[in-house]
């Protein structure tokens, strides 16, 4: 605080107010009637939402329908609710007296703003807490099917024990069925039906490691399915091929699924940021608006000369 005196000897210093410029009574008030607007419109949406769900094929809307509609509905709350709890706090407080006009509605755009920021807080605390509730019972019942299914999965692992050959040792298991390859796969793949299975396993998961599968090791399954299927050579090699393809093609669906899952996730991202910035935006303009309002309408006292 500066203090200046004058010739006269008096003493200025500026005027201070004792109370603080917020005023946490309307921010509360305005946060509460934000969450609950938010709440009961995401009731609404999601029970609109399951209208257009349906079990039966050809009854229902489709998955991009759904997601536009789902994040149109979910920014449409966000505003409808900013722009209330924001000029519910702009209407509640008290008459800022003897301040400037530039003043109050600074502080009006202040306290609308922190009512939206306490809102979303308490929304996106609650949607957390949803969608972990959700993922606890999905694990629970995954865990119920899992326990359900333990005896079979147990035969099925003590069965495969034998043959089976951990991810860390596939290489070696690879090079090691090369080295020791039969010059007649014709006649040696019948006699085992397991070790071939796992040698042709073993061949596949080299391949999808490598991103490609030699020209060798193509020739060498052909053989093997010759082998054990009786077809030709040139029979087999189709076959061969024909599988090979159908893995790329899957590779290829899960690279364009990930991808596309990575830019629906960047997309959400981005928009979700700029609807929060305009719902701010608009909690602020609303406690403003709200607020002038508010000083619109005053009371005057009338008191009698002496």
């Amino acid at each position: 605080m500066s203090v200046s005196t004058t010739g006269s000897g008096e003493v200025v210093a500026p005027v201070e107010s004792s109370k603080s410029a917020m005023t946490w009574g309307p921010i509360f008030g305005g946060a509460a009637a934000a969450i609950g607007v938010t709440l009961i419109l995401l009731l609404l949406g999601s029970g609109l939402g399951l209208t257009m769900v349906s079990p039966w094929s050809g009854q229902s809307s489709s998955l991009g329908t759904l997601g536009v509609t789902a994040a149109i509905w979910l920014v449409l709350v966000q505003w409808l609710s900013s722009a209330l709890g924001g000029y519910v706090t702009g209407r509640l407080r008290t008459k800022w007296a003897a301040v400037h006009t530039d003043e109050v509605f600074f502080r009006d755009t202040a306290h609308g703003f922190i009512s939206w920021a306490l809102a979303t807080i308490f929304v996106a605390g609650f949607l957390a807490s949803s969608l972990t509730s959700l993922a606890s019972a999905g694990a629970q019942a995954v865990g119920s099917t899992a326990q359900a299914v333990g005896s079979t999965a147990a035969a099925a692992g003590t069965a495969a024990a034998a043959s089976a050959t951990s991810p860390l040792d596939l290489p070696t298991a690879y090079f090691t069925d090369a080295l020791l390859r039969p010059d007649q796969a014709r006649a040696a793949a019948p006699s085992n039906d397991a070790a071939a299975t796992s040698e042709v396993s073993r061949i596949l998961l080299n391949g999808a490691a490598e991103g490609k599968i030699p020209d060798d090791d193509k020739a060498y399954l052909a053989s093997i399915v010759a082998a054990r299927t009786g077809l030709s050579e040139a029979d087999a090699r189709a076959r061969v091929d024909t599988v090979l393809k159908r893995i790329d093609d899957a590779k290829v669906a899960t690279q364009k699924a990930a991808d596309e899952a990575r830019k629906a996730a960047s997309t959400t991202a981005l928009l979700g940021s700029l609807s929060l910035l305009v719902g701010a935006f608009i909690a602020a303009a609303a406690a403003a608006f709200g607020g002038s309002q508010r000083d619109e309408e005053e009371d005057l006292i009338v008191t009698s000369r002496i």
